[in-house]
């Protein structure tokens, strides 16, 4: 009789395991690490299975067919996962179907190829997005300025822009760095490279290579920038043959009358911005409220909006999270002032109070952009030469999860964009 009932719960335990289908990977707080998991859903897509994204379901879980191989790598990476049935899995389609419920499957069908805008020399500080592809196992690429006037972009589908200045002036670090070792190791390779590609200056190479990506962004292409290179690259784009670089920079004067000649049309994300004019003024305009602001740390919240999942798929990827109130974090551009960011702009995450938009985005040409202001979301005020943030630390980072829907996006974007 023990044989027989031993034997019934083997033969149970394998019917069961016939069954059982699909790979779940729970995103809300259930997840032991939530970043690790996307690495899951791309290393699923480079290996030909698709990927449902679960939008608003469990903190916008994933979910594939079983395979003994996709199960390893889950518990190689440390990911929590749920191994269901084919009738489990329809159950919760059939429940996310319901209209009344807000919340849509998206199917993800191919890993998108990813570039990193990156200098190839030192400098003192890290950038956010590499570290968190690093430590999700997310492949990418890195480009800078030679690559990008090469016409290499076109072969990839997203590109980051982090910790850059589009607009000539060196992170406007002169004022604290002009005599560090780094800061003129950055001036000499950035003059070298413009003299090599036929500029008489950096700010010239540096709008030169704007306007390629306005153009991969144009043709279809996925940008994603974050801190300084927000604000700059629009603000390049609106200096459009106007010269606002002081002598510091490229060895003659500003124009005195900048301002007037700033074409907003020409931007992405703002309208009727100021230029700072003072060089000295770690600060390129009035679009970063990072010097003007008045939120107190322990109060340094932004509010991700909750968009209509299966009317509003492209917002609703971009804001998946497990939280919905994410810690506030600086950079040299922390967040942009709300009145100046463009009508028909979407604001995904705000500071209401301060009146801060930090996390916008937009549609141009056949493609799309997102600036998320900021420099380390889990580094409050990352300064230069401050260490690398240890994300193995911080395994369960609402405010990095932002960046990695915006990594995924791409495969979905094109199937689901409604009409």
């Amino acid at each position: 009789m023990k044989r027989f009932f031993v034997l019934t719960l083997f033969a149970v335990a394998c019917f069961n395991r016939v069954l059982a289908a699909y790979i779940l990977l729970p995103m809300d707080e259930t997840q032991k690490d939530h970043l690790k998991s996307y690495g899951v859903a791309y290393w699923t897509l480079q290996h030909g299975v698709e990927v449902e994204w679960l939008l608003n379901y469990r903190g916008g879980s994933f979910m594939f067919r079983h395979a003994k191989e996709l199960e390893s790598e889950c518990v190689i990476r440390g990911v929590s996962y749920q191994i269901i049935a084919d009738v489990q899995a329809a159950a919760i389609i059939q429940e996310i179907s319901n209209p009344e419920i807000n919340e849509d499957v998206v199917k993800l069908e191919k890993a998108p190829k990813v570039a990193v805008y990156s200098p190839k020399n030192k400098l003192p500080w890290d950038d956010a997005v590499t570290l968190v592809l690093t430590y999700a196992e997310i492949p990418y690429d890195v480009l800078y300025d030679e690559e990008i006037l090469q016409g290499r972009l076109p072969l990839y589908d997203w590109l980051h822009l982090h910790h850059e200045d589009f607009t000539g002036q060196y992170g406007r670090f002169y004022a604290a760095y002009q005599n560090t070792d780094w800061y003129r190791e950055d001036v000499k390779l950035s003059e070298e490279n413009a003299r090599k590609f036929g500029f008489r200056k950096v700010s010239e190479m540096k709008l030169a290579v704007a306007k390629k990506i306005r153009d991969f962004t144009a043709g279809g292409g996925f940008l994603f920038a974050m801190c300084s290179a927000t604000d700059t690259y629009d603000i390049a784009l609106a200096a459009d043959g106007v010269d606002i670089c002081e002598s510091m920079f490229d060895g003659d004067a500003a124009d005195p009358g900048m301002d007037s000649k700033i074409n907003y049309q020409n931007c992405f994300a703002f309208t009727g911005f100021r230029l700072s004019k003072n060089p000295y003024e770690y600060e390129h305009s009035d679009i970063d409220v990072s010097h003007t602001r008045v939120v107190n740390k322990n109060d340094d919240y932004f509010t991700l909006f909750e968009f209509s999942a299966k009317w509003d798929p492209v917002p609703t990827m971009l804001c998946q999270d497990h939280e919905h109130i994410i810690r506030g974090f600086m950079g040299q551009t922390t967040a942009f002032k709300k009145q100046l960011v463009k009508t028909g702009v979407l604001v995904m995450g705000e500071n209401k109070a301060a009146g801060e938009a930090r996390y916008i985005h937009g549609e141009y040409g056949k493609g799309t952009w997102t600036f998320y202001g900021g420099h380390d979301p889990e580094d409050y005020q990352h300064m230069v030469g401050d260490p690398a943030t240890d994300l193995a630390l911080h395994p369960n980072s609402p405010g990095y999860r932002l960046i990695l829907n915006n990594i995924l996006f791409p495969a979905a974007h094109k199937k689901k964009q409604k009409t």
